[in-house]
């Protein structure tokens, strides 16, 4: 009579096969933004985590206490001590009298007509910069693009001056075109396209120059499209800092009709002083698009960047 022996297996090989069911595979990896056989729990991916989340605590609490403080009456607003629940309940009253003291949707439609322009400037302007920089051997392309890196530290206060002169020589001054002109240049947006346009394989160019097309064409139909991600972002940036753009704004017009959304939010004040419920609903008004804005294209920029090599890859 023969005994069946059922083979045991060995700690190493349980190790291996432990180890292999904690990792996520196919599309579990993807779905949880791993890479295949990378492990869920990680020592460094705990710390990373937990470190995000607190810069994003510290981050949420001030917007929340404004967005909180909006909705509060000027008594307690401006009680002590500071109660996250005001004991005479929510109101609608900021919003009130900032929407109808103001003229918000002028102020806005100004604020996207030149926000949409700057972009569309910027984006045409650096992107046709940076491709000659990383493509056009020409004479002074290194110091010329030094120079462009040099101008990235120098404060836009300080040519606040030059620039109101120049508009004032122009007869530009309280127009839109002064609010939207000195805010298309960008060397920062064309560092970079740069770097992602030297990514681009060369040997795709070549094919396309092969066809009889010219280097505009090349430009236009097969640079741009490989770079739809990275000009996604770049358009975003740009866009949330013109609109956010106050100063620049607030000194070439002194005509209310031309006015932008963080200028016109200004001029609404109360002869009672300091409002502080009044306030934080203009700033809430004023944040409210961007933060659309973001949460609709807030994969394109994480990608636009990834691909540049800024983001570690």
């Amino acid at each position: 009579m023969t005994a069946t022996v059922t083979p045991q297996p060995d700690a190493a090989g349980s190790a291996r096969v432990l180890g292999r069911s904690r990792r996520p595979q196919g599309r579990f990896a993807s779905a949880a933004g791993l890479r295949v056989g990378e492990r869920f729990a990680s020592p460094s991916r705990i710390v990373a985590i937990l470190a995000l989340v607190v810069m994003a605590v510290f981050w949420l609490v001030p917007f929340l206490w404004a967005v909180v403080t909006s909705f509060k009456s000027e008594t307690s607003a401006a009680a002590t001590p500071v109660s996250w629940f005001p004991p005479d309940g929510f109101t609608l009253d900021a919003y009130t009298n900032v929407l109808r003291e103001g003229n918000i949707p002028l102020w806005t439609w100004n604020s996207l007509l030149t926000a949409v322009a700057i972009t569309v400037v910027t984006l045409a302007v650096s992107s046709l910069a940076a491709y000659a920089l990383a493509r056009i051997d020409f004479r002074g392309r290194k110091w010329l693009f030094w120079l462009i890196i040099a101008s990235i530290i120098v404060p836009p206060p300080v040519l606040i001056v030059p620039l109101f002169y120049e508009m004032l020589t122009l007869n530009l001054v309280d127009t839109y075109w002064a609010i939207i002109l000195p805010q298309v240049v960008h060397p920062a947006m064309v560092f970079i396209l740069k770097k992602f346009f030297e990514q681009v394989p060369v040997e795709l160019e070549d094919a396309a120059r092969i066809d009889g097309a010219g280097r505009l064409r090349v430009f236009w139909s097969v640079v741009l499209p490989l770079s739809r991600p990275i000009m996604a972002a770049v358009s975003i940036i740009v866009f949330i800092g013109a609109w956010n753009n106050f100063l620049w704004p607030f000194i070439i017009t002194s005509d209310a009709s031309l006015m932008t959304l963080p200028v016109g939010l200004q001029t609404v004040k109360s002869a009672y002083g300091l409002q502080y419920a009044q306030t934080m609903a203009s700033a809430v008004l004023a944040a409210l698009p961007l933060i659309v804005v973001f949460l609709f294209f807030q994969r394109q920029i994480i990608k636009g960047f990834s691909t540049t090599g800024f983001g570690g890859q």
